[in-house]
């Protein structure tokens, strides 16, 4: 009897430690490929040039879709359309990043960056980042 509740207790731990293996390894495949689409996705993120950056936003609006709209007009113009807040100031190119000012605390420089449809304005100093589409301007003057 001792004997067949050795080889129980043992096949159990054995059925445990396969259980656990399992886990782990699923645990594991499944972190690699979410770091995989990580990578992927950060891969083809690209950093836009002072030249491409104002090829890219002259004439066209960053916006959320939803609360906010930046128009950027070809002649520097910058108008914004914050949940219902509308303002105006400039918009220049200096160096390798976007400038916006509209007097507010967040104006200043931002580096460019785009995946896909999706650009990302990242501030120089503090302050968070700004995502949006890049889109023809829907209120033309």
């Amino acid at each position: 009897m001792r004997e067949i509740l050795q080889k129980v207790r043992a096949t159990e731990l054995r059925d445990l430690g396969v259980k656990h293996f399992i886990a782990a390894l699923a645990t594991g495949i499944g972190g690699s490929v979410a770091l995989d689409a990580d990578f992927v996705a950060a891969e083809n993120v690209q950093r836009l040039t002072g030249v491409q950056i104002h090829a890219t936003f002259a004439g066209m609006q960053l916006t959320d879709e939803v609360h906010y709209r930046l128009v950027y007009e070809r002649d520097g113009t910058l108008r914004s359309v914050e949940m219902g807040v509308k303002k105006h100031g400039k918009w220049v190119v200096d160096k390798d990043q976007l400038c916006l000012y509209l007097q507010e605390q967040d104006d200043g420089s931002y580096d460019v960056a785009h995946s896909g449809n999706t650009f990302t304005l990242t501030p120089a100093g503090l302050g968070s980042s700004l995502d949006g589409i890049l889109q023809p301007i829907s209120d033309p003057k």
